[in-house]
């Protein structure tokens, strides 16, 4: 007997901690925010600060995209090692990409830290580690070159793994991630940035933009006009819709959440991991000792398709997890699967596709993409002042 179907009003309510309406008129304004996940949220941080007129929409309720289902391992470390990424691009652009990982951390604690947001920031270290002995000489690669390059890292063997509380053969331990709640951290943002002036309309879907006479005109499902001299689009993976452009493999990803686990072994409570696999698992703690991990990533973006196997990949996950952590009972509470991204260099995409146009993208595809928003909200500045910007120039559109 199928009691309700999806979400009910009084659940819902309860968890939302602000609620903003649905755009009943024709309005106005300098900024036009497309998104109001963690890279609007960000966004619309660092534009109000700057004294700007801003709206930010979104299709749905605040946060509740991608930004629902983010796992939020927050790493310097992108998903193509430091000495590959090298090769795919310059060693300028690489270096300089992992060291803008690492600043964003600690300037999202700043962030956190003036919003006074509690959505749970915790430093941690991050141990990339792998379980094959055929990837101990390409991680030995990618440790001499983080070495070399100036990022503090340790070599771990499988001895030392062990006595931390993962089976494992051998690993990169990193100074410097972290770990947060994003669903909290980009409902403080944006209500932070309402009460310092922005409007924001949720349930409110922006259907085409025009640009006549330098204006950017966006329409919206019910018929009504935001007319704005900027549009930016933080609305991730969606934003694939309004770019010709191929620039991101999408799939599908599949996580999984523990019941609350009353010893942690120490690797857990200490760091964020991830291995060599390919598609690569991960794992970190939550700050009530719940584990989130996930991976199991399909060449595949079809919802139903997606969903039906999701049973299949919580037995698949938990299997993994228990072959990396022997000693630790995986008492499965939650599943999930959502929407993932590749670039063919692991780097996002900022800045204007055209650039006869105002309308800029903040793009952080992949497992970087909090501390990608970070970065692209600097960026974007420039990029609406039309100001040069090493990074518009790195991680712009058509490389």
């Amino acid at each position: 007997m199928k009691l309700r179907s999806t979400e009910t009003f009084w659940p819902l309510i309860s968890a939302m901690d602000h609620s903003y309406p649905s755009i009943d008129s024709d309005i106005n304004t300098e900024i036009l925010i497309i998104g109001g996940g963690i890279t609007g949220a960000l966004m619309a941080y660092k534009l109000i600060t700057q004294g700007k007129k801003i709206v930010l929409v979104d299709r749905r309720d605040i946060a509740n995209g991608s930004t629902a289902g983010s796992t939020a391992l927050l790493q310097y470390e992108i998903d193509v090692p430091l000495h590959e990424l090298i090769k795919l691009r310059d060693e300028k652009c690489a270096v300089e990409s992992y060291r803008n990982g690492k600043k964003a951390i600690f300037d999202l604690r700043n962030i956190i830290d003036t919003v006074e947001s509690d959505c749970g920031f915790e430093f941690k270290k991050s141990i990339y580690f792998t379980s094959y002995k055929k990837d101990i000489p390409f991680l030995k690669n990618e440790f001499k070159t983080r070495k070399n390059f100036g990022f503090d890292v340790s070599w771990l063997n499988k001895y030392e793994l062990e006595k931390m509380g993962l089976n494992a053969l051998a690993a990169i331990e990193s100074k410097t991630a972290a770990v947060m709640d994003p669903f909290k951290l980009a409902n403080d943002l944006i209500s932070y940035c309402h009460q310092n002036g922005m409007k924001v309309y949720d349930r409110t879907n922006i259907t085409s933009i025009q640009t006549p006479k330098g204006k950017c005109i966006a329409h919206t499902e019910n018929k009504f006009t935001i007319t704005a001299d900027h549009v930016v689009y933080c609305s991730g993976y969606e934003s694939t819709e309004t770019v010709e452009e191929k620039i991101v493999d999408l799939k599908s990803t599949y996580a999984l959440a523990s019941e609350v686990v009353p010893e942690l072994p120490p690797i857990l409570k200490n760091a964020v991991i991830w291995d060599t696999a390919s598609p690569y698992h991960y794992y970190r703690a939550t700050v009530d000792n719940r584990i989130i991990m996930g991976g199991g990533d399909e060449e595949f973006r079809d919802a139903k398709k997606r969903d039906k196997l999701i049973p299949k990949k919580e037995s698949s996950l938990v299997r993994q997890f228990k072959r990396r952590f022997p000693n630790v009972d995986f008492k499965l509470d939650y599943s999930w699967a959502g929407t993932f991204g590749e670039t063919k260099d692991g780097l996002p995409y900022f800045g204007k596709p055209n650039p006869k146009k105002n309308i800029h993208y903040v793009l952080g595809f992949g497992g970087n993409g909090i501390t990608f928003s970070v970065i692209g909200m600097n960026s974007i500045v420039d990029s609406i002042r039309n100001k040069k910007n090493p990074d518009l120039e790195y991680y712009r559109f058509g490389r």
